[in-house]
């Protein structure tokens, strides 16, 4: 039963009238018209479609109709055909995605699937859904293979199809692949998962400091002469004043965190050939002087764009010493805001969007002036939330107590392991494996502290949750080639403790037998060795944790909800 034709029953049942709900809800009487068309489908996760669940469990309880709740409806509600596991955001996304790359003529696409212009615009930009998801893609989908069956065309679906040009030869092959890639939602965010996930995985902090100079970078402590106050106009001498900022900062004797939050375009001024250069010089140097950085991300911008910002960002975070926060609310786009404040110095910056060289910037020294900007920095950051939090091996501590309350948290959890996870080892096997490498009694027994913490926090989870492991399985010629370490991410060992291929083989074992003891957890085995180097471990619905093994141990703990989400829908890809 659809969606529509489960209203209009509930409203025979009930016995109300289209405006008693209107009434109730505050939904307007054209869109309640349209929902009970079937014209028109509410999101599942909006105001609308919970303030509609409440309206028809309140005008049933009022007239003392009993079996009527708001749980009931809405569960309901999401049984029906229209929600039937198709994400319409996602849908959308690709759409527009696929619209923009293939130079999709709208109009001739409209008129060959029978909709009307005006809706399909409404639908690109956000402020309305198809009644029938699946209806939509397949006419999409249609058309394309249909009207733009071309060879140059062929090429940028495979792209975002992940195959070969030819395989889209076949018309129903084609048909098939795109129509299911539109209602899957694993589209170009995917990708943008996908890149930032490798980069991490490849990411050597050791090799990247040795290619910077890092060590070699000495701060220096002659002092930096300019006026107490001092302002900047225009692109150029704004790229002055975050130089002369960092430049202040890095020179004095402060050792007071930094705060900086900027909401400004910064494409103009990475085509500048010096700036970036001079940036990263400068905020190594304030790194290397040891200083903590509150970094506010400016995320209200594409998913792509963000996922590109924080690649950037991966070298510093590894330095443990960044603590990285999101505003939650979509910010303001006419107003631009820039502002950074150290101990010995604050930079306060002002734009309108789309004018941002016509922008004024004030740098000031002055002990007063830095207090006073200060404040709005403390105030900023206490409106911001975590974006992650980023354990090194000095917080080791704290990601243990972190996991251990969360073991006691409802939700199912779910992770995507490189190789088989530790707790389902047996004791003798992992003895066996650490007697033939050369250990200290330190490192042998923070190891086994480590298993034994982690097998305890695992049968907490398995009481009264599922837990869910994709793990990567080697054949014999594979692991010969690529040897497994065991996953000792958590433990913080940078040491490899490598398995035999018959260790291995047993470690299989065991967690097949785990697997077969604990109703609760669910074994996937995959083929697929898409990193080497990293755990992904998701509660799903509130946080993802991405921990890597070695170069160094460090974990990344992500509540960003876009961010989550994403990694909960993450496929990891096959590598042949």
């Amino acid at each position: 039963m659809r969606f529509y034709e489960m209203l209009n029953e509930y409203i025979d049942q009930i016995g109300c009238m289209a405006k008693d709900i209107c009434e109730n809800s505050g939904i307007s009487a054209a869109t309640l018209s349209r929902y009970r068309s079937g014209e028109r489908l509410p999101t599942p996760d909006s105001d609308a479609f919970e303030k509609l669940c409440f309206a028809l469990a309140d005008i049933a309880c009022e007239k003392g109709i009993s079996g009527i709740t708001q749980n009931t409806v809405r569960e309901r509600f999401l049984a029906a055909k229209d929600f039937d596991s198709v994400d319409v955001k996602h849908l959308l996304k690709n759409f527009d995605t696929l619209v923009s790359m293939m130079n999709i003529n709208i109009n001739k696409l409209c008129r060959y699937i029978n909709y009307d212009v005006s809706t399909v615009f409404r639908f690109r930009n956000g402020t309305r859904k198809p009644a029938d998801p699946k209806k939509f893609a397949t006419a999409v989908a249609g058309y394309i293979v249909r009207e733009l069956d071309s060879a140059q065309n062929r090429s940028i679906l495979s792209e975002l199809l992940f195959c070969k040009p030819e395989t889209l030869s076949d018309r129903s092959v084609c048909f098939e692949k795109l129509t299911e890639w539109l209602l899957s939602g694993n589209g170009v965010q995917d990708n943008s998962v996908s890149s930032f996930l490798n980069k991490l995985d490849e990411f050597n902090l050791n090799e990247y400091i040795k290619s910077i100079h890092f060590d070699e970078i000495k701060v220096p402590t002659a002092p930096f002469q300019i006026p107490i106050s001092k302002t900047y106009f225009g692109l150029q001498e704004m790229m002055e004043s975050e130089i002369d900022f960092l430049k202040a900062t890095v020179l004095s004797k402060s050792m007071e965190p930094v705060t900086m939050y900027s909401d400004m375009p910064m494409e103009e001024m990475a085509k500048n050939p010096d700036f970036p250069k001079k940036w990263m010089l400068g905020m190594a140097m304030m790194l290397k002087k040891g200083l903590h950085l509150n970094q506010i991300h400016n995320i209200d911008r594409s998913f792509n764009e963000m996922m590109l910002g924080l690649e950037s960002w991966i070298p510093m975070y590894m330095t443990g010493l960044i603590s990285p926060y999101y505003l939650k609310n979509v910010q303001n786009n006419v107003f631009l805001h820039f502002l950074k404040v150290s101990g010995a110095a604050a930079l306060s910056g002002e734009a309108i969007s789309g004018y941002h060289s016509d922008g004024k910037y004030y740098l000031t020294k002055s002990k007063k002036e830095i207090e006073y900007y200060s404040r709005r920095a403390n105030e900023l950051l206490n409106c911001a939330f975590p974006l992650m939090e980023i354990y090194p091996i000095d917080r080791a501590n704290e990601l243990n107590a972190f996991l251990t309350s969360d073991s006691t948290q409802i939700g199912k959890r779910r992770s995507i392991l490189s190789t088989h996870p530790l707790y389902t080892m047996s004791e003798e096997l992992l003895y066996s494996i650490l007697d033939r490498h050369e250990l200290t009694a330190g490192e042998r027994q923070t190891i086994l502290n480590f298993a034994a913490a982690k097998r305890n926090r695992i049968e907490t989870i398995l009481k009264t949750n599922c837990l869910e492991d994709e793990i990567s399985e080697s054949a014999k010629d594979d692991f010969t080639s690529h040897p497994l370490p065991l996953d000792l991410s958590g433990s913080f060992c940078e040491k490899d403790i490598f398995y035999t291929y018959e260790e291995y083989l047993a470690h299989m074992k065991s967690t097949e037998q785990f697997a077969k003891y604990h109703p609760n957890y669910t074994l996937k085995k995959t083929s697929s060795h898409a990193f080497r180097n990293l755990q992904i471990i998701i509660h799903e619905g509130k946080w993802a944790m991405i921990s890597k093994g070695k170069a160094p141990s460090i974990h990344f703990l992500i509540y960003h909800p876009k961010l989550v989400n994403a990694i909960e829908s993450f496929i990891p890809p096959v590598v042949e």
